[in-house]
C-alpha cells in the first residue's frame, strides 16, 4: 500500500513574494514515533506502512501533489516588531480538503533551513515535538479550536540545544498557517497590492461571509475573542502570543513554553523568556486585543479613506474586551453550574477565584470536585471555601441539572506540566509508554479513569516545572 493525501494546494498559487519554494531537508534516519489515524481518516489519508510513514513524516520523501514552501510572515516579539520571520523551521506541503469539507494545512515542523532560518539550524529536538503532539491533541479533546498533530518521528541525527538532544519532527495540521504576522510583513513594506490579495485569500478560505477588510477584521475578532474565553476556562498559558502567533482561523497555535496551571494564580506565568509576565495568563485577553490592533493597523494601510477605516476598525477593536468578558462569564458560569444567566454571577465567580488563589486551590481538581461538593479539600483553609458555597448552593436552587452541567464543562484530566516533563526525559530514554499513555487518556478528558487517577494530581514539591522552553 503507498499513502496517499489528497492534495489540493491554495496557497501555493498565491504569488512567489508570499512565500519561498522549500523541500524540507532528508535526515538520517526517520523512524515513526506516533501517527494519529483518527485525524488522518479526517483528512482521507491513506496510511502505508511505518517505514513508508516514517519517510514521508520526515522529508525524506515529498508525497505525490505536495508543493513545499515556507511562508513568509513577520511579528510583534514581546511587543518588539521584527520586519521579517517566517517560516525557519517548518514548511508547508500542502492543503488538504477533509471529510468534513475543511481545508487545512499540513505542514512539517523541524524540517530543515529555509530562506528564513536567520542563522537557526532548522531542526526541532523530541521534547518540544511530543509536547505539542500531547498538548494540541488534549486541547482538541478539551472542544478547543487548535492545530493538531498527525505524526511525530525521530530523525536519528542530533539536535543542539543546552546539550545534545534527540532531533524529531512534528507533522502539524491547520485550517491555516495565516497569522496576524503574515498580514502585517506586507503593510509594512508597503506591498499593498500583496495585502489586498491575502486579504481576499483570508476572507475566502476562513469566513466567506465576511465583507471586506473590516469583515475580516470583525470575523476574526469574533474567533480569538470566544479561543481566549475557552483558555481561561480550563487554565491554558500559551506563553508566547506574539503577532506571528495568532492566527487568523481562531486556533491554538505555536505551542512553545506553554502550560496548564495547577495552584490557581491569575499571574502565573511558565515560559523562561517571559520576564516581565507579558504573557501571564491573567494578561492573556489584553494581548489579545493588542494583537487584534496589530492586524486592523495592518488592514488599513489599503484603504485609500484611512480616517474612515481607522474609526471602523477602532469600534471593532474596542468592542472586543466586552466580547471576551461575554464568553468567559458563559463558559465560567458553566463551570460552577450554571445556565441561567443572573446579576450577581460574575461577583460569585470572581469570588471564588479570589478565595482559590488565596488558598493554593488546584485550579482543575477544584471546579472538576464542586460537582460532588468535595472542592473544600482543594483549600489550605476549607472554611475559605465553605463560605463561599452556602451562597452557591442557594444560587444553584434555580438552576435544573447543574452536576450535570458542571461535568460536561470541567475536565477531570489536563496535561499537567510535570506529567509532560516526565513523559519527555522517558522518551529521550527510548521508553514512549508514557507518552502514548497521556495521549490516551487525554482524549478523553471529561471521563472519570479510574486507572488514570494519578494523572489528575497536582505536582509534588520536587515535581513543579516553574519554567518552560520553547523549541527553537
Amino acid at each position: 500500500m503507498t499513502m496517499m493525501i489528497p492534495f489540493d494546494n491554495s496557497y501555493a498559487r498565491l504569488p512567489e513574494g508570499f512565500f519561498a519554494r522549500q523541500a524540507p531537508v532528508p535526515v538520517r534516519a526517520p523512524n515513526l514515533i506516533a501517527f494519529n489515524t483518527n485525524l488522518a481518516k479526517l483528512l482521507r489519508i491513506t496510511p502505508d506502512e511505518a517505514e513508508e510513514m516514517a519517510r514521508a513524516f520526515a522529508g525524506n520523501i515529498v508525497p505525490e501533489g505536495a508543493e513545499p514552501l515556507a511562508q513568509l510572515y513577520s511579528g510583534h516579539q514581546f511587543g518588539t516588531y521584527n520586519p521579517q520571520l517566517g517560516d525557519g523551521r517548518a514548511v508547508l506541503l500542502g492543503e488538504t480538503i477533509g471529510a468534513d469539507g475543511v481545508r487545512r494545512d499540513i505542514q512539517l515542523k523541524g524540517s530543515g533551513q529555509t530562506p528564513f532560518s536567520r542563522r537557526g539550524d532548522g531542526r526541532a529536538w523530541l521534547g518540544p515535538v511530543l509536547r505539542e503532539y500531547v498538548v494540541s491533541e488534549a486541547m482538541h479533546a478539551l472542544g478547543i479550536p487548535t492545530t493538531r498533530a498527525l505524526a511525530a518521528v525521530e530523525t536519528g541525527e542530533i539536535v543542539l540545544r543546552e546539550g545534545p538532544m534527540p532531533g524529531a519532527i512534528l507533522t502539524r495540521v491547520a485550517q491555516s498557517h495565516l497569522r496576524v504576522g503574515t498580514f502585517q510583513v506586507f503593510a509594512a513594506r508597503g506591498q499593498l497590492d500583496h495585502l489586498r490579495k491575502l486579504t481576499d485569500y483570508a476572507i475566502q478560505r476562513h469566513y466567506p461571509d465576511a465583507q471586506g477588510p473590516m469583515g475580516l477584521l470583525r470575523a476574526v475578532r469574533d474567533a480569538q475573542a470566544r479561543l481566549i474565553a475557552q483558555w481561561m476556562s480550563v487554565g491554558f498559558i500559551h506563553g508566547v502570543m506574539n503577532t506571528d502567533n495568532s492566527s487568523i482561523a481562531g486556533e491554538t497555535i505555536d505551542y512553545g513554553p506553554c502550560a496548564f496551571m495547577d495552584s490557581y494564580h491569575p499571574n502565573t506565568v511558565f515560559s523562561s523568556i517571559d520576564r516581565m509576565g507579558r504573557y501571564a495568563y491573567s494578561n492573556q485577553p489584553e494581548i489579545a486585543v493588542w494583537n487584534l490592533a496589530q492586524l486592523a493597523t495592518a488592514l488599513i494601510q489599503q484603504f485609500e479613506d484611512k480616517d474612515a477605516a481607522v474609526e471602523e476598525a477602532t469600534e471593532i477593536v474596542h468592542a472586543m474586551p466586552d466580547l471576551m468578558q461575554e464568553h468567559w462569564l458563559k463558559r465560567f458560569r458553566t463551570k460552577i453550574g450554571l445556565v441561567r444567566a443572573e446579576d450577581g454571577d460574575l461577583e460569585l465567580i470572581s469570588d471564588l477565584l479570589v478565595r482559590m488563589a488565596q488558598n493554593q486551590a488546584d485550579f482543575t481538581n477544584t471546579f472538576r470536585a464542586l460537582g460532588g461538593d468535595h472542592a473544600r479539600d482543594q483549600f489550605t483553609d476549607p472554611v475559605a471555601y465553605d463560605e463561599w458555597a452556602e451562597g452557591w448552593r442557594a444560587r444553584l436552587q434555580r438552576e435544573d441539572t447543574p452536576d450535570v452541567v458542571m461535568s460536561a464543562a470541567n475536565p477531570a484530566f489536563i496535561p499537567r506540566n510535570h506529567r509532560i516533563e516526565q513523559m519527555i526525559q522517558s522518551a529521550v530514554q527510548g521508553d514512549y509508554a508514557p507518552f502514548h499513555r497521556l495521549n490516551d487518556v487525554l482524549s478523553r478528558p471529561y471521563e472519570d479513569q479510574s486507572d488514570a487517577v494519578d494523572l489528575t494530581r497536582p505536582p509534588s514539591e520536587s515535581e513543579v516545572v516553574h519554567a518552560t522552553f520553547c523549541g527553537t
